[in-house]
């Protein structure tokens, strides 16, 4: 987001409209300004007489022309120094968009993201189904095979040190534990990348994210409205709290609406994120003992018996022999077994629920930090927008509704100045 982005005919539009509804605004401003000013000029200069009509119109010019400067000076205050004047507690979207990004990445975290609503949404993203959809796809089984096919060999280099007999006994635990797993999670999760797979994915957070907006609406509201008093006043929050937070709701909606296509670069960003989280899973030691740590420790007891050294060689080598031939019995294997899958994950209720239930327990456990990591990744990608590019699109989303701010409050100041004028008048004989 910067000054350099083109301007497009929405833009133009939207900016062409602001100036108008500010100079009708400004109009209102100015004859109030003159009424309040002809109403004492004349009489004074003996043009006409001072009459009652005259005082009337002089107590509604002046509350008009009151009311009015106080609006286009909340108004002004939420983008911009008034006149140009540091004055304490203005130009609010521009020096708090840093601190407001923080804040709202530490409420989408907080409230959309809570452990109800991801077990909710993980029910609703069907994970059985898009894993049955996603091996069903030629393409992505022979990728996903492959995969599996290239990862064999270097588990089986593990266990070679020499004990092959003895480590035999032990070669699902460390085939399972081994740190050469997680490049084979890893290439799996590539495959289904390269197949867009993860979009599905992004798509459903998009459309979660929308309706959560949408249904915690009065929280949002009353957030953006607090935060308005508090860098504003009470006054400010007062007269335009709740409408600043209706227009920045409703910006919010069509920023989300913006970023939904699949070539924007929010889907583009997070392709890459996705990838380099990937490359750390292959590369990154730390991670690689995680995984490997926590797969292990289901596969801790020893039920095999342990084998000669010369059995371990020639079933190693006719293994390998084999896992590299693209039309031998284990990539046919495993072909079979990741259609079956596919089919069992289609058919079988119990299967479904189980798998369900196995991702639910690791997002619950990776939730917590991946909350930090959403409202760190928010916090940042506003810190990155230009402040002066961020408020002059935030103002050409509400400027228009904010300029009906000013007007109301001029003609409400003048019609408020004459009830008064008359009120006084019949009560104590007196005006304003």
């Amino acid at each position: 987001m910067s000054d350099a982005d083109p301007i497009r005919p929405d833009q133009a539009t939207a900016r062409a409209t602001l100036r108008r509804y500010r100079a009708l605004a400004s109009g209102l401003l100015v004859g109030m300004g003159g009424i309040t000013a002809l109403g004492y000029g004349l009489p004074a200069s003996g043009i006409i007489a001072d009459s009652w009509e005259i005082q009337l119109l002089r107590a509604g010019g002046r509350a008009g022309l009151v009311g009015g400067i106080a609006d286009w000076f909340a108004v002004t205050a939420l983008f911009r120094h008034p006149l140009g004047l540091p004055i304490p507690h203005t130009a609010i979207l521009q020096n708090q968009k840093d601190r407001l990004g923080t804040a709202l990445g530490q409420f989408v975290a907080g409230q959309f993201f809570t452990e109800a609503d991801v077990e909710r949404a993980l029910v609703n993203l069907d994970a059985p189904g898009l894993i049955a959809r996603a091996l069903s796809q030629p393409r992505t089984l022979q990728t996903v095979s492959r995969a599996i096919r290239d990862s064999l060999p270097p588990m089986f280099e593990r266990l070679e040190d020499g004990r092959a007999s003895a480590a035999i006994s032990r070669m699902i635990p460390q085939l399972m534990g081994g740190d050469d797993l997680a490049p084979l999670i890893a290439r799996a999760l590539r495959a289904l990348v390269e197949g867009d797979y993860h979009q599905e994915v992004l798509s459903f957070l998009l459309v979660r994210i929308k309706d959560s907006v949408r249904d915690k609406d009065s929280a949002l509201r009353a957030m953006i409205a607090e935060r308005v008093r508090e860098q504003g006043g009470r006054f400010l929050g007062w007269a335009i709290g709740g409408s600043i937070a209706s227009k920045v709701l409703h910006a919010i909606n069509q920023e989300l609406e913006r970023i939904d296509p699949l070539d924007s670069a929010l889907r583009e960003g997070f392709s890459e994120w996705v990838r380099a989280e990937v490359d750390r899973i292959e590369h990154d030691a730390a991670r690689r003992r995680e995984i490997a740590h926590a797969i292990g420790g289901v596969l801790t007891h020893e039920s095999l018996k342990a084998w000669s050294q010369d059995v371990w060689r020639r079933a190693r080598a006719m293994a390998e022999a084999d896992m590299r031939a693209e039309n031998g019995w284990t990539a046919g294997a495993i072909e079979v077994l990741l259609k079956r899958l596919a089919e069992q994950l289609n058919s079988d209720t119990a299967l479904r629920a189980k798998l369900d239930r196995g991702l639910a327990s690791l997002a619950m456990a990776a939730l917590p930090s991946a909350r930090v990591r959403l409202a760190a990744f928010i916090s940042s990608v506003v810190a990155r927008w230009d402040s002066l590019a961020f408020v002059e699109r935030i103002e050409l989303k509400v400027g228009r509704d904010l300029q009906f701010i000013r007007i109301n409050g001029t003609v409400v100041g003048f019609i408020v100045g004459l009830a008064l004028d008359v009120i006084l008048r019949v009560l104590f004989g007196t005006r304003l």
